[in-house]
């Protein structure tokens, strides 16, 4: 029998087990149905009714007549309309259609005032309803990857709303009335085409939770200020050159994503939102930070990785919380000796900088488990790292290593060692002591041959050897 022909039968005896026992939920999902039975007259008892994970491209009329209906999902289907009679389901408080193929909402969509739950995301929408603003009591609403290039100003009359989700459409500009949602606490736009935001922004007093990362802002408007609820606030990948200054009232922030824009220098405000746990400030045009950036005390994650440092401050040594510190692909030509002072770091990267030496005090780093120190300049590198035995993950690359340093054998915890890009002509025999190394990248060096007890080791199914001149 068809998977579809088993599922009808199988669909009709829970229908059919639905009505003779009065039961006020249905549970129809994933039984792959191209049809339902019509009419379904004998299911007005329902209050909940799943068709999720079938194969519907309509729907019958006769489920318009369901008027006990609380719940209904129609999510993953291959619906392109939703019917006009869905708006006479005015009982509904939950609606989900996320999963299928609509390009567009019906306006009797406004009559489910009763609507708390609403998500048509992953659909084809290019346009919304006026009437979506008559759904008074919404606080959900799920619009994640659509079409949408703009939204009704009626969408300011969702006054219950908290949750609102827009990320992968292809906004290019807000409506005013989006101030007006005054409960929102999470605002979700990444991946729109947002050039600018309304000053009424700053209306959305409640909001904990905004991101705006992966659009084309310029500029921020100073109403930003007064969203002082805001723990998290990701901005990453957008075109921002400046800061408004009064962002330096949103002291609650734990959070704050800055990464792929266009600074060049960082407001003095920003040391002062003490409260931030996590800073990254990746791939912008940084050529200098504050010293007062180690008023941060609570930051457990700074990323400055693709910037144009020349010099980190001494300050970055107070920041004891630290846990992660990204450096890599500056200029650093050297890092201070404070560094040695974060004893909690566990991961730290200063790959592809100009570093010449390396202070002696990161040989108390003792927690370390990542350490990138590729693509730099050093002459020599020092016997104290073989002291970091905590670490699983060490990048040596483009080095201008010509054999492997002796230390690395005291790395017991290793798994992943990156020697790539270096003049190495021989392995050492010992290498097979470190019994977790799970990856060995020996990539583009000169090696013609390998140690027999590598070659018999299991170790040789995990070697990277491309690019060696190996028989």
């Amino acid at each position: 029998m068809a998977e579809s022909e088993s599922g009808q039968v199988t669909a009709a005896a829970r229908i059919d087990r639905c009505v003779r026992e009065g039961a006020t939920r249905l549970d129809l999902s994933g039984l792959s149905l191209k049809t339902l039975p019509d009419p379904l007259d004998g299911l007005i008892h329902l209050s909940e009714l799943d068709l999720s994970g079938n194969e519907l491209a309509a729907l019958p009329e006769s489920l318009g007549d369901l008027t006990g209906l609380t719940k209904l999902d129609l999510s993953a289907n291959r619906l392109t309309e939703l019917p006009g009679w869905v708006g006479n389901l005015t009982g509904l408080t939950t609606l989900d259609v996320s999963y299928n193929r609509l390009t567009a909402l019906p306006r009797s969509l406004g009559s489910l005032t009763g609507l708390t739950g609403l998500d048509a995301s992953y659909n084809r929408l290019t346009t919304l309803p006026e009437s979506l603003g008559d759904l008074g009591d919404l606080t959900g609403l799920n619009l994640v990857q659509n079409r949408l290039t703009t939204l009704p100003e009626s969408l300011g009359g969702l006054r219950d709303l908290t949750e609102l989700l827009l990320w992968h459409n292809q906004l290019t500009t807000l409506p005013e009335s989006l101030g007006d949602l005054g409960d929102l606490t999470y605002l979700h736009l990444s991946q729109n085409r947002l050039t600018t935001l309304p000053e009424s922004f700053g209306g959305l007093g409640s909001l904990a939770r905004l991101q705006l990362s992966q659009n084309e802002l310029t500029a921020l408007p100073e109403s930003f200020g007064d969203l002082t609820d805001l723990t998290y606030l990701d901005l990453g990948s957008n075109e921002l050159a400046t800061l408004p200054e009064r962002l330096g009232d949103l002291h609650g922030l734990t959070e704050l994503n800055l990464y792929g824009n266009r600074l060049t220098t960082l407001p003095e405000w920003l040391t002062e939102l003490t409260g931030l746990r996590r800073l990254d400030l990746r791939e912008n045009r940084l050529t200098t930070l504050p010293e007062l950036l180690g008023n941060l005390g609570d930051l457990t994650y700074l990323g400055l990785s693709r910037n144009r440092l020349v010099t980190v401050p001494a300050s970055l040594g107070d920041l004891t919380n630290l846990v992660e510190l990204d450096l890599d692909a500056n200029r650093l030509t050297a890092v201070p000796g404070s560094l040695g002072g974060l004893t909690h770091l566990r991961t730290l990267r200063l790959g592809e900088n100009r570093l010449t030496a390396l202070p002696g005090s990161l040989g108390d780093l003792t927690g370390l488990h990542t350490l990138q120190l590729g693509g730099n300049e050093l002459a020599a590198l020092p016997e104290w790292l073989g002291d970091l035995r905590d670490l699983t993950s060490l990048d040596l690359s483009s080095s201008r290593l010509t054999a492997v340093p002796g230390w690395v054998r005291n790395l017991a915890e290793l798994a992943y060692l990156h020697l790539n890009h270096n003049l190495l002509t021989t392995l050492p025999e010992w290498l097979t002591e470190l019994t977790g190394l799970r990856s060995l990248d020996l990539r583009e060096n000169r090696l013609t041959a390998l140690p027999e007890s590598i070659e018999l080791h299991p170790l040789r199914r995990n070697l990277r050897l491309d690019g060696n001149p190996l028989d």
